[in-house]
């Protein structure tokens, strides 16, 4: 994929000192913006995406749409946990003041926000990302976004992003090193309702969740292993997870593998 870093319209100092800053750490080329349209830019550097620095803020544009950090539907989860209600994420997991998480599947942060929050300050969530890009705009959103109350915001500041491929990520980390691992691949029949991630699909990892990738995460895990996927999905039996945790009418679902006999 060709992607190339620019500014806002106005190239504001705050907006020209990022786009330096990403071009650098990314290894894109920064091109002036000249008041052109992300579309124009597009065409005239033969590009597939754009990353437009902002102030304190990064957005991705590419031929499917614009992708930004927001927390979204976390903010709602959260309230909820709050209010002693329950969320199907946390209830798989089995989420404790001061577990360990690795999101092998970070995208753009949502289920790693609910996490951190159910670990709390003193328990961690590492979220793996692939694809630079996403992993730069996340990374940098979870650092600068400014929500509207507390306990969001120090969900979003506690957790380590990191832009690695999470079997390469795996096969590195020692026997039972982290208490739950994660993963919310690319469903393998995408949710056509879900428009919001739409874009994302352009530049997101597609490939299916290995057998392989889940050993790790088993070797890697000293509780449990976790994959979301679509309800009635045969990724769950694929995959060997049996126990299953979601409502009776939820598009979604949360596969379990227990594996308290380690301990």
């Amino acid at each position: 994929m060709v992607a190339v870093v620019t500014t806002d319209r106005k190239c504001h100092k705050e907006s020209l000192e990022l786009a330096a800053e990403m071009a650098k750490r990314l290894g894109l080329q920064q091109v002036p913006r000249q008041k052109e349209s992300v579309a124009e830019l597009m065409e005239r550097y033969q590009a597939d995406a754009v990353l437009v620095a902002l102030q304190k803020e990064l957005r991705l544009h590419t031929e499917a749409g614009e992708l930004f950090f927001h927390p979204n539907m976390s903010q709602l989860r959260l309230k909820n946990l709050r209010l002693g209600e329950k969320d199907h994420m946390t209830e798989a997991m089995g989420l404790q003041e001061g577990m360990s998480v690795l999101d092998c599947t970070l995208g753009f942060g949502a289920d790693a926000i609910v996490a951190s929050f159910g670990v709390g300050e003193s328990g961690s969530v590492t979220g793996l990302e692939v694809s630079p890009l996403i992993a730069a705009v996340t990374g940098y959103g979870l650092q600068h976004f400014l929500p509207g109350n507390y306990p969001l915001y120090a969900a979003m500041r506690r957790i380590n992003v990191v832009n690695e491929d999470y079997l390469d990520y795996l096969r590195q980390q020692p026997d039972n090193s982290v208490d739950v691992v994660y993963f919310d691949p690319m469903f393998r029949k995408p949710l056509t309702a879900s428009s919001s991630i739409s874009p994302l699909r352009g530049v997101a990892d597609h490939r299916p969740l290995s057998e392989e990738a889940v050993a790790e995460a088993c070797r890697v895990a000293r509780l449990r292993v976790v994959m979301k996927e679509a309800s009635g999905s045969g990724e769950f039996a694929r995959l060997g997870f049996q126990r299953l945790v979601g409502g009776k009418y939820s598009k979604v679902h949360y596969g379990v593998i227990e594996l308290t006999q380690k301990s």
